[in-house]
């Protein structure tokens, strides 16, 4: 860690940089940067292998925080330590994203996952979500991954960026706990094709409840948004359409809802089977 600095104005440059890349996915695209918040995130984040560029402090909370900037700097490349700058609580109260903090929060490095990157199990369980739009219904489904032990989440043509801050507030750190990949519908049913995973397909055309689906085997399961559901690509490529009956007078879910469902419907068929 690079000797701590004292930030009080919000007009810093090291202030305005922050909260440019809080709240533009262009500049976050551009620096390859991203923003953290909050001690379990981080704590994630550097668990997942990301690099901390630089930390912001309350003054009021740096006693709570000690372990895990004690933590960032061991983990920190002896060429690039972190930057360590301190702000009073009124200035922090500015800068931090969420109304309740824990009073730290960090620029980082991004890494991009492809779907090469991936290691998946003998037996994987994926997420497919198409042209999500909502950070905070990714980051829901990105917990409910986590929770139900899925190897991964791919994204298709996504309508948001990965690290946008109420994504990673969502997911609670799920971004860095589940590997996540953003890649073209046409890469993923093709990666999925060539792994011999199954494509079920949540929607309500041509579909059968979920839990008379098998997801035993190796599965993938594709949602699409609430408002037009999956692209006719995806459903052309699936082996089994399932849905999930509604009783009521509604005829969806919250995409993070049907997420949790149907995953957990994994995961009691491959305990059954076992």
């Amino acid at each position: 860690m690079t000797e701590e600095q004292q930030i009080t104005s919000v007009h810093n440059p090291k202030v305005k940089r922050l909260l440019s890349l809080q709240q533009k996915s262009a500049e976050r695209r551009r620096e390859g940067c991203f923003v953290v918040e909050g001690r379990r995130e981080l704590q994630h984040c550097l668990e997942a292998g990301y690099e901390v560029e630089s930390l912001f402090v309350c003054s009021a909370l740096r006693a709570a925080c000690e372990e895990l900037l004690a933590l960032v700097a061991s983990q920190a490349p002896a060429t690039a330590a972190p930057s360590l700058y301190v702000l009073p609580a009124s200035l922090y109260e500015r800068v931090a994203y969420r109304g309740s903090t824990e009073g730290v929060v960090a620029i980082v490095r991004q890494r991009l996952l492809r779907l090469a990157d991936l290691r998946l199990s003998a037996c994987p369980l994926i997420v497919v979500l198409e042209r999500v739009e909502k950070p905070g219904n990714l980051g829901a489904v990105l917990r409910s991954a986590d929770a139900a032990g899925a190897d991964a989440v791919v994204v298709c043509d996504p309508l948001t960026d990965l690290y946008n801050p109420n994504l990673i507030r969502s997911s609670i750190g799920a971004l860095f706990t589940v590997p996540t990949v953003a890649c073209s519908s046409e890469e993923c049913i093709a990666f999925l094709r060539e792994r011999g995973i199954g494509i079920l397909t949540a929607q309500l055309q041509d579909s059968r409840p979920y839990y008379d689906t098998p997801m035993t085997g190796p599965t993938a399961i594709v949602m699409g948004t609430e408002s037009t559901g999956l692209t006719r690509q995806w459903r052309e490529a699936a082996q089994a359409h399932l849905r999930i009956p509604m009783l009521g007078r509604l005829d969806s879910l919250n995409v993070s809802v049907s997420a949790a469902i149907l995953l957990y419907e994994a995961v009691r068929q491959r305990q059954v089977a076992r």
